[in-house]
């Protein structure tokens, strides 16, 4: 598990307040707004080949962000709009995604103390500026490992390193197995599609977003060593909600992101992905014969 643990007192200027917009939300999260003029902040030059000093968004336990993931954030609070100008102002675009994990400490009444975990080094896709605020595509790159926090105020910044699985004794075992993986994404994506989805619902599913996305050559202005291999992007390209999820659904693929988030054995996260793959195929099978039975 690679966390940073850290204490926030609740008046902490990153501190997740109640309704400040760390809840969980299917597409969007907002972030209370202020109007200031932001100030533009100067880039960082990172301090070794492996090590990236970055803006951190913190976001609550139940909103963990895994590499190929897509997410859609409305930014309104001064702090947060400073955060995305500075990222903007990089070359690269970067920032880390990552989630506060509470410690509870005995006799403790001054101070909140949480666990920075589940890094995830991030890259702008896409902003559109709002009245209040801005609409900000981001999309997961690879895991990182906060080491150290350099900011607090106005907004997080921290240095990160890469994240990576280890090397297998036997790379070609992990191909085939690979392949498992894509295929059953692939009927996946098939079944998902026929399925009667909400009208708001986009026409193409997010789980045939993410494998598209993890066959891409990524061209970011970063040290490769932050860059996932295909083997271990599609590891994580199978956690993608299905159109129509349950509460129960969802919060199953929460626990198998935390889950995929902490190992660092692609073998065994492609087998992990490939069932539960398989177990979202029989669910969705099961919801198209009740949609058949139910049209006719």
């Amino acid at each position: 598990m690679n966390c940073t643990a850290f204490n926030l007192t609740p008046r902490s200027p990153f501190f997740p307040e109640k309704n400040s917009g760390l809840i969980a939300r299917t597409r969007t999260h907002d972030f209370g707004f202020t109007r200031k003029r932001l100030k533009r902040c100067r880039m960082v030059a990172m301090a070794t080949s492996l090590e990236l000093e970055l803006p951190l968004l913190p976001f609550s336990l139940n909103e963990v962000l895994v590499p190929s993931e897509s997410k859609t954030l409305h930014l309104y609070e001064a702090r947060y709009l400073g955060l995305l100008e500075e990222s903007l102002m990089r070359k690269n675009e970067l920032f880390v995604h990552f989630v506060l994990d509470p410690i509870i400490i005995e006799n403790s009444t001054e101070e909140a103390s949480f666990a920075a975990r589940n890094g995830c080094l991030v890259f702008i896709e896409n902003v559109e500026r709002l009245e209040v605020g801005a609409l900000v595509s981001i999309r997961g790159i690879g895991r990182v490992k906060i080491v150290k926090f350099v900011q607090a105020d106005p907004y997080l910044k921290g240095v990160v390193i890469p994240v990576q699985d280890r090397v297998p004794d036997s790379v070609s075992k992990l191909h085939p197995k690979v392949m498992q993986v894509k295929e059953a994404l692939y009927s996946l994506n098939s079944l998902e599609i026929k399925l009667k989805a909400p009208k708001e619902a986009q026409l193409q599913t997010r789980i045939a977003n993410s494998l598209m996305w993890t066959e891409k050559e990524l061209l970011l202005d970063c040290n490769e060593a932050f860059f996932p291999s295909l083997t271990e992007r599609v590891s994580f390209a199978a956690l993608q909600p299905v159109s129509g999820s349950t509460e129960s659904e969802l919060l199953k693929l929460q626990q198998e992101k935390l889950r995929a988030m902490d190992l660092r054995d692609s073998f065994q996260r492609l087998d992990n992905s490939l069932e539960f793959v398989k177990d979202n195929i029989s669910r969705v099978a099961a919801k198209l014969a009740i949609q058949s039975v139910e049209m006719q």
